[in-house]
């Protein structure tokens, strides 16, 4: 991180500046927030009962929402009711943004966060933002329960968060308005919404394809109007915000298998008790294995649901792309992400 920039989540996205008005308004909603949290948090002064609040952006059907509930109920199990735990769906807290902030402060002990997100403030989760660094779903886990994938969990210290696991968010693939993407050439001069990730913005561009960091909640009307000719994101997600409507071709060239990211707020972890702390730990992994099956039963029923709202499914051969995306993967040589990049290969079980 520079010297002399903020270490909160929220600067802006890519660095971007965000307008002054927006930046009060922002700033006031985060604060009238944050006091609601705050007192929603002082109950876990209590020594009897310790209360944590969790928050995050998603829907009450969502896997990761319904995770977080089993987090919360073997937690309250595992303590025998001496740690209990309040979720707020929806946004009700904030963006996901404004709750990474919010965590940071410790007005909320917990959320969910992209690691697409993080790699801006968090330097070793960029490895998982490089194109085609994962084979499948088993090579994916057996590199985040490693000793590596451990080791980048617990480097988030830096920016006041404490990582406590992770949960899967599938492959991110190509979605269109005007047809399928069969090779890089389908992306040459067209416009895709991104998330604000640098090696994200480098992968569109090694394809051919200029990259848009445009909010998630305004792309559908970004898709509609022309302003960009595609996008890319996991098969629920698709499914999810209905952009099916407007995009009716899906390809799935996965490039991209970026993991989500639970994170407490480093402050309340150091004031729980090394008991306490084994009972969360032991809870969210209890929870990421239930999220795993629920993700993958997600996926297969979001697939199905596509192809039933006349949505054209194809799977490329992956191998022009990865030949497309062989010198960005290589600028990478000599470098930390590099170096952890190079572990995480190793534990591959053989190329599709």
């Amino acid at each position: 991180m520079d010297e002399g920039k903020s270490k909160f989540i929220g600067v802006g996205e890519l660095g971007q500046k965000r307008p002054a008005d927006r930046t009060r308004r922002d700033s006031l909603r985060l604060l009238s927030i944050g006091g609601l949290a705050a007192l929603l948090l002082s109950c876990s002064r209590d020594t009897t009962v310790n209360a944590l609040s969790l928050a995050h952006s998603l829907d009450e059907q969502h896997p990761v929402h319904l995770a977080m509930e089993e987090f919360r109920r073997q937690l309250e199990q595992l303590s025998g009711g001496r740690m209990q735990v309040t979720i707020f769906p929806n946004g009700q807290l904030g963006s996901e943004r404004e709750l990474v902030e919010l965590v940071q402060i410790g007005a909320v002990a917990m959320t969910k966060v992209s690691s697409l997100s993080l790699e801006n403030f968090a330097p070793d989760m960029k490895v998982y933002s490089l194109p085609y660094l994962f084979d499948d779903g088993a090579h994916l886990w057996r590199a985040l329960e490693s000793d590596v994938g451990q080791e980048i969990l617990g480097g988030l210290s830096p920016i006041l968060l404490k990582g406590i696991g992770y949960y899967d968010a599938g492959a991110r693939s190509f979605y269109m308005t005007s047809g399928p993407v069969a090779t890089p050439a389908d992306i040459r001069g067209k416009t895709v919404r991104v998330l604000s990730s640098e090696a994200l913005v480098q992968t569109i561009e090694a394809f051919g394809g200029a990259a848009a960091p445009i909010a998630f909640g305004e792309l559908y009307a970004a898709l509609q109007q022309g302003v960009v000719q595609g996008a890319e994101n996991n098969p629920p997600s698709f499914l999810s915000a209905r952009h099916f409507e407007v995009c009716q071709y899906f390809s799935l060239d996965e490039h991209v298998s970026a993991p989500d990211v639970v994170v407490m707020s480093q402050s309340i972890w150091d004031r729980l008790s090394v008991q306490q702390q084994g009972w969360v730990r032991e809870a969210m992994n209890r929870s990421v294995a239930f999220q795993r099956e629920l993700w993958r039963r997600a996926t297969d029923s979001a697939l199905r649901d596509l192809e039933a709202n006349g949505v054209k499914i194809n799977r490329p051969n992956k191998a022009p792309f990865r030949i497309a995306v062989q010198k960005l993967r290589q600028s990478f040589a000599g470098t930390r992400v590099g170096e952890l990049a190079s572990r995480i290969e190793v534990m591959a079980g053989g190329r599709s």
